[in-house]
């Protein structure tokens, strides 16, 4: 990574660290909570800032992907496998703490998979699904691509909704903590808000970093002339349905690890988190950050976010992006914050620094 693109990385990562610190001068801790869940669902607006911006196809199943990686890792983490204690299998798979043996919320013994193995096989379930839906539904373009992800996201909201081992229209409760290590832990504990905070600031820095070397590699090179032209594209050797593929698949281990990590922080998940609208939300958000502006989509991803979550917009919540996506399409299509005012903000930043305070104290004396 240049000098160039590290510079707003580290002031994001000065942001991250300061915002605890204001929130306790001022006697504001519990935004914490609200600002914690808004940066997971960050996450997964900047995988979709991807697939828009760069490869420049529209997905309405972010919130599918989002709700497979909450579901996941909340059946595994709460099942119960007691009963098969005495299994040999169940003794050499917690052997290698593959499975876990704690209390639950009745302080009975419990055997569950570790939050570790289930966020590995999160992130291998959601590449396969995204691997076999993204080779058909990548062939369409347009509102037809929109209207397949849509179909996509509709089917997971039925399923989750009724299906008994998911919880039905109640969810899945009592998800346990994620215990990075023995003294730190995902967990919505009151009195862990800061180091929760911290934990998805730093979560989200890494999907970050990870993106904007993508996006000056040659793969990044590449998507943005697939989102110019993809028939030009083809004409100068680039695999276009290759970089489609790939692009859709790290969208949707984007939203899968946003819905791992706040069903964790949450102790919980609901059906609402697979619910078409909740696509919208994303889609929106991108647009309104700027299609292929990463930082704007981050920008707007939390302060949308966290104004939903304060309850700001009551019950029309659904209703204000919906407006905001329309209004941003009629009238600013490239997004409120576009990447140039962002970079000539940065120059600025830049040559505040780099002015000599005693200039003018030199040039007095002469």
């Amino acid at each position: 990574m240049n000098k160039e693109n590290l510079r707003p990385v580290l002031i994001f990562f000065i942001l991250i660290v300061i915002t605890p610190i204001i929130t306790s001068v001022f006697d504001i801790n519990f935004y914490l909570t609200q600002l914690t869940m808004s940066v997971y669902y960050a996450i997964v607006s900047i995988g979709l800032c991807m697939l828009m911006g760069y490869a420049g196809q529209i997905s309405m199943g972010q919130a599918a992907f989002f709700s497979i990686g909450g579901y996941t890792t909340a059946v595994l983490t709460t099942i119960n496998l007691i009963e098969f204690k005495d299994s040999p299998l169940i003794s050499i798979l917690m052997k290698f703490k593959i499975l876990m043996l704690d209390k639950n919320v009745y302080d009975n013994d419990v055997i569950f998979f570790s939050p570790w193995i289930t966020f590995i096989f999160v992130i291998v379930f959601v590449f396969i699904i995204a691997f076999i839906i993204g080779i058909p539904v990548l062939k369409l373009k347009g509102h037809y691509l929109a209207m397949a992800t849509m179909g996509f996201g509709i089917i997971i909201y039925k399923i989750v909704k009724g299906t008994k081992v998911l919880g039905q229209a109640d969810g899945i409760s009592a998800v346990p903590p994620f215990k990075i290590l023995p003294f730190l832990s995902i967990d919505g504990d009151i009195s862990n808000r800061i180091e929760n905070f911290y934990i998805a600031g730093f979560i989200l820095l890494l999907g970050l970093i990870i993106l904007i070397n993508l996006i000056n590699s040659r793969v990044g090179r590449a998507l943005r002339s697939l989102h110019g032209s993809e028939e030009a594209s083809n004409s100068m050797g680039i695999n276009t349905s290759k970089y489609k593929l790939y692009v859709f698949i790290l969208g949707a281990i984007y939203a899968s690890i946003g819905g791992f990590f706040l069903t964790h922080y949450n102790g919980g998940i609901g059906p609402s988190e697979a619910s078409v609208m909740k696509s919208v939300r994303y889609v929106a958000i991108v647009a309104v950050g700027g299609m292929a502006n990463i930082w704007g989509t981050l920008i707007f991803g939390i302060l949308l976010n966290f104004l939903s979550l304060r309850g700001v917009f009551g019950s029309f919540d659904d209703a204000v992006f919906g407006i905001i996506l329309i209004l941003v399409m009629i009238f600013a299509p490239d997004g409120l914050i576009k990447k140039k005012m962002f970079d000539a903000l940065l120059i600025k930043i830049k040559n505040i620094f780099k002015k000599n305070p005693f200039k003018f104290k030199k040039e007095e004396e002469r």
